[in-house]
């Protein structure tokens, strides 16, 4: 994006001007990492809240033990960033790092006992199967939002 910033009506100096120009330059990196920040608790919220309605819509497909070691987790986790919302973003990617290898390896038990997910995928929606959440997004999208580019996206609006 570039900001053009014109002085139609001779309202600002030159001085002026350049102030505002080298103000957006100086707050470009701080906006990028706040964006990046936010993508990444917003990244870490969606993968909870989705394995807990995975965990919910699969009742019957998991044991109690996995679904309460999951719900737990993704409980712990939500609880975490509502008290931390102000947290790194290194902060959530660590969580989001902690949760996954609680869920991945129930989510992989539980699709393997149940001949794998390809084309039905999980009741309700999943189709294909559970989304990747973890890695670095693409484009504008944020991270974990899919590399795919066929799902939805997670953008930050002000």
């Amino acid at each position: 994006n570039k900001i053009t910033i014109t002085n139609d009506k001779g309202r600002l100096t030159k001085e002026d001007i350049d102030r505002m120009v080298n103000d957006a330059e100086k707050y470009k990196n701080e906006d990028e990492e706040q964006k990046n920040r936010i993508g990444a608790k917003n990244s870490l919220e969606s993968y909870s809240f989705n394995m807990k309605s995975t965990m919910e819509e699969m009742k019957d497909k998991v044991s109690e033990e996995d679904k309460k070691v999951v719900l737990d987790k993704c409980t712990d986790v939500i609880n975490w960033l509502d008290s931390n919302q102000l947290a790194d973003k290194e902060e959530f990617e660590h969580k989001q790092k902690e949760l996954e290898g609680v869920c991945n390896p129930i989510v992989t038990k539980l699709y393997a006992q149940n001949g794998g997910a390809p084309g039905g995928g999980a009741p309700g929606g999943m189709p294909g199967g559970m989304p990747n959440f973890g890695g670095a997004g693409a484009g504008g999208a944020a991270p974990g939002a899919g590399s795919g580019g066929s799902g939805p996206t997670i953008e930050e609006v002000d």
